[in-house]
């Protein structure tokens, strides 16, 4: 064994060392400088960058500034501003508390720090080139704010430069990063330029109009367009933001945003959750588009989880998990046809109801699902409408203004579609996909009410578990209670199934408790059962719909339309697909050429 003696690192490897925590790349160091920048009151950011950020990176903000004789005191390790004690730890309200961002970015760099607080009548300067020694400051021209200029990043330590990517992957990078902080601060003007010509530029954003504008110019139009705005609050905690449809949801989840006190983050529980709120109207395995923005008392909520700041750690994560879920879901149920029609279809693979709807917060009226398991001579036939006007078979033209949002029937389309009028032009129907969606709410609606019917099985399911999943058991319990599952710790590694709700009789059980127990590893939460529960209930519903080809008479079809407009979800079926698309009349007169 080597006899190697313990000794104290030099102050410059140590800077270093911390410099690969916080510096990983020159996106880190925008993402820092601007944090510094938000943190001391900036209204307006511009960021130059040369080279990908490698030859040059240059931060101006009108912020409060640096009083001249803090200024050598920026560029120290661990020396802050933001906190003072451990009680302001657990109470963080800025994005920067650490004190490692300046000095770390210095000993990799050739830095140059100029600001002027107000009431001074010049600005001041500091600079470092990556070495122990700090140089006095000196006087410089500088309005009031602040300007951090970072030259040659890497320039020391070629190594961590052989990693850098090209020019233009390095600029993506920093594009996300000022994105995301422009999405985080509505009341800031933030703008990017690389060699000197404008890459990005936002103004500032008062009203919710403005903050729907900045949006759509961070993340795309077609997002803004058909996404819900929705704010919700309960028992102290916040959540707002936007919800794309299912017009916009993406392969990736790239465009996934969150915030938390307006810190951007990618946190594990916050997507799980908002993954969990769409399963029901995302088309196989499409991932959901949103911003979302999450505010609830700082002493709740641990930023100092990642040595970047990228992640955090909840104190309560399972209920914080639930209420987005739930949130989420609300949000999304009342989207319905409403004050406007969706977008007409662009592509094929775009037929969404999608675009601003009016979000009636009705509540879906169920009648008794005592004809679910019938089969259809006839929409009609099957269900009562649950809306109470009389339903028209067809309409004057003159009383379209007053037509319900998807109009009246006009007939049938090869005994699939349904095609109706509305006072925007032409509605069409996929019937199958609607009174499958219409049947799913209300069987939920039903479970619901009746809660989780449980049976007891006569020869209890074993299971062998590992410590941490007998951990699991023991501590959710209740959990588990609660979505109709009885469990049983017959000894240090062995599980007894003891009760299962009655929907799940003949599943493999086996399977879905180790898929819980993985959840509630993963997440601290897991709704395993009431998925595969509402699996069953959804395939009930598409079996039990009307099926293609079947003809309707004017009155099933106006039947089936005010329930779709009484349901919740009703834009998509329970496999993601839309059930109507709205054509206007200009779109129509375009396809046939009107007016030209």
């Amino acid at each position: 064994m080597l006899n190697i003696r313990i000794q104290r690192l030099p102050p410059q490897l140590v800077s270093q060392i911390a410099a690969g925590e916080v510096v990983e790349r020159p996106a880190s160091v925008v993402k820092e400088l601007l944090e510094n920048s938000l943190d001391a009151g900036a209204t307006r950011i511009t960021v130059e960058v040369e080279q990908g950020g490698v030859r040059l990176i240059r931060v101006r903000d009108n912020g409060s500034g640096i009083s001249p004789d803090e200024l050598a005191l920026a560029l120290a390790r661990h020396a802050t501003s933001k906190i003072a004690s451990f009680d302001d730890l657990q109470h963080l309200a800025s994005l920067g508390f650490r004190g490692e961002a300046l000095p770390s970015i210095a000993s990799v760099s050739r830095l140059t720090l100029t600001s002027r607080t107000a009431g001074s009548e010049t600005g001041w300067r500091v600079s470092g080139d990556g070495g122990e020694a700090m140089e006095e400051p000196t006087p410089a021209p500088h309005p009031l704010g602040s300007t951090v200029e970072v030259r040659d990043l890497f320039y020391n330590v070629p190594a961590r430069r052989k990693f850098l990517r090209s020019e233009r992957t390095e600029l993506g990078h920093i594009e996300d990063n000022l994105r995301r902080l422009a999405l985080s601060r509505f009341a800031v003007g933030f703008s990017l330029w690389h060699h000197q010509k404008p890459v990005l530029n936002v103004e500032p954003a008062a009203t919710q109009e403005d903050w729907a504008q900045r949006v759509a110019e961070l993340c795309n139009r077609e997002f803004i367009a058909a996404s819900v705005f929705f704010d919700r609050s309960e028992r102290g905690l916040r959540l707002w933001g936007w919800l794309g449809l299912p017009a916009v949801s993406r392969a990736q989840a790239d465009l996934q945003y969150f915030f938390v006190n307006g810190r951007p983050v990618r946190d594990r529980v916050i997507a799980h959750a908002l993954r969990q709120a769409y399963q029901d109207i995302l088309y196989q395995d499409r991932q959901p588009a949103a911003v979302l923005y999450l505010e609830l008392d700082p002493a709740m909520v641990d930023v100092n989880a990642h040595p970047a700041k990228h992640e955090v750690r909840f104190r309560e994560a399972p209920a914080i998990h639930d209420f987005i879920r739930r949130t989420v879901q609300a949000a999304l149920a009342e989207v319905r046809p409403g004050t406007a029609p969706p977008p007409a279809p662009q592509a094929s693979e775009q037929l969404w109801s999608g675009g601003k709807f009016g979000g009636s917060s009705a509540a879906t009226r169920s009648p008794s699902p005592g004809h679910v398991g019938e089969r259809m001579a006839a929409y009609g036939q099957l269900h009562v409408s649950p809306v109470s006007e009389p339903v028209i078979a067809n309409a004057p033209a003159e009383t379209l203004a007053e037509a319900p949002p998807l109009g009246y029937a006009l007939g049938q389309l090869h005994g699939v579609y349904v095609v109706a009028e509305n006072e925007v032009g032409l509605v069409v129907v996929d019937m199958h996909a609607a009174h499958e969606r219409i049947l799913y709410e209300r069987l939920k609606t039903a479970l619901i009410a009746g809660a989780i019917q449980t049976q007891t099985l006569l020869t209890p399911v074993t299971l062998t578990v590992s410590p941490q999943e007998q951990r699991q058991v023991e501590e959710h319990g209740a959990l588990f209670a609660k979505a109709g599952l009885e469990l049983t710790l017959l000894g240090p590694d062995t599980v007894a199934v003891r009760q299962i709700p009655a929907l799940l009789a003949g599943s493999n059980i086996v399977g879905l408790v180790r898929d819980m127990l993985a959840d509630l590893a993963a997440h601290e939460t897991s709704d395993r059962t009431e998925t595969a529960i509402l699996a069953l209930l959804a395939s009930l519903a598409c079996h039990e719909a009307v099926r293609a080809h079947r003809p309707l008479n004017l009155l099933e079809m106006n039947t089936l339309l005010r329930d779709m407009e009484h349901t919740d979800r009703s834009g998509q079926c329970n496999h993601g697909r839309p059930t109507w698309i709205q054509l206007t009349l200009d779109e129509l007169d375009r396809l046939f050429r009107r007016g030209r």
